[in-house]
């Protein structure tokens, strides 16, 4: 297949909803796990879309990935609450975990959420998307535990994730602020996306495995491997630190300080905070200096390579405006391996394809 698919987000919706539900999933996870990829691909992070799924896949053959699995308490003190992912599916396990933050931050103002050993949880801007559906503000602080992708500042091989960050922001009437970042210069899925497209990466963002600046997606997806450098030089390096740290250590998880062995689970950590600004009694205050700080913002003047100044959160919702109407594009690398990933669990490329709509 030579060209790139254009597939609606419907049908590939059912399509990766077979597949996980093939590898042993219930109908409630399934649909979890699927919607969770198919948004991300609708607002533009297709590192973190369908193209998941082989992985997961594998995961699941290899023992690292538990199927039907959900968090467990380990510690519920009221606004402390810390949670075991038990190795179930990310989507799971986030989506549970949320929930439950969120129902105490409601009834105390404020939840501070430890939540271990869970399988990829994903894109983080969906789960402060979550809190933002029950009106809260909240921080999420991510590590990774797999083979390590990124160097420290300064370094010259990988020592950890792509450990991201992320705060979300509600805006009563209006859609929210949701910065969602890793703190590395790219996320490693998008260096697999380039490869998978037979695309350069830009200057600046990966080094080979003598260390030296490279532009070669292969050194962060074939071994052997260099390593993606951190954003922001110094800054990004030590966020994510904290990051491994809050969201490895302080959970009750692991921090990624050895070498991988090679299997394809991704574990992660993720220490949030999730805030009732009613309850914190600064809910107005903060509807009207954010509408404030907002337009002040937005008002500079543009530079000319700038189409339109935007806020955390708006190139998203714009992706995903688009790709409902466009359809979502899957690299024929991409689509094959996904096809790979059915054969795994016993669906026929005909059927896969068919309920894909192709």
């Amino acid at each position: 297949m030579a060209d790139t698919l254009t597939l609606q987000a419907a049908p590939l919706t059912a399509a990766i909803r077979a597949i996980v539900k093939a590898g042993g999933s219930n109908d409630r996870e399934a649909d979890l796990v699927s919607t969770n990829l198919v948004e991300a691909n609708l607002k533009g992070h297709d590192s973190h879309g369908v193209g998941m799924i082989p992985r997961y896949i594998d995961s699941i053959k290899e023992g690292g990935l538990a199927v039907n699995a959900h968090v467990s308490i380990t510690l519920d003190s009221n606004a402390l609450l810390t949670l075991d992912g038990n190795k179930a599916y990310g989507q799971v396990a986030g989506y549970e975990a949320i929930e439950l933050a969120a129902e105490r931050a409601k009834r105390h103002g404020v939840c501070v959420l430890g939540l271990s050993n869970a399988h990829h949880v994903g894109r983080i801007g969906h789960w402060a998307e979550q809190a933002i559906g029950h009106g809260l503000v909240s921080i999420h602080f991510v590590n990774v535990i797999s083979r390590p992708v990124v160097a420290p500042w300064g370094g010259s091989d990988a020592r950890h994730g792509t450990n991201p960050f992320c705060v979300g922001i509600p805006r009563p009437g209006k859609d929210p602020i949701v910065l969602d970042f890793a703190t590395s210069r790219i996320a490693q899925g998008k260096t697999r996306v380039a490869y998978n497209k037979g695309e350069q990466l830009a200057p600046g963002i990966l080094i080979d495995t003598q260390g030296n600046p490279t532009t070669d997606p292969r050194f962060s997806v074939l071994e052997p491997l260099g390593a993606i450098l951190p954003f922001g030089e110094h800054k990004g390096s030590g966020l994510a630190l904290i990051c491994e740290l809050l969201g490895g250590a302080l959970t009750g998880g692991k921090t990624a300080h050895e070498r991988s062995d090679g299997q394809r689970r991704v574990l992660n950590g993720m220490f949030s905070i999730l805030v009732d600004p009613t309850k914190l009694g600064t809910a107005e205050n903060l509807a009207r200096e954010m509408e404030e700080y907002v337009a002040w913002h937005t008002a500079s003047p543009k530079n000319p390579q700038t189409e339109k100044l935007m806020i955390a959160g708006e190139p998203e919702r714009r992706y995903k405006a688009q790709r409902l109407v466009d359809g979502i594009p899957v690299d024929p690398t991409t689509w094959k391996e996904i096809i790979g990933a059915g054969a795994k669990v016993g669906l026929a490329q005909s059927d896969v394809e068919r309920t894909a709509g192709i």
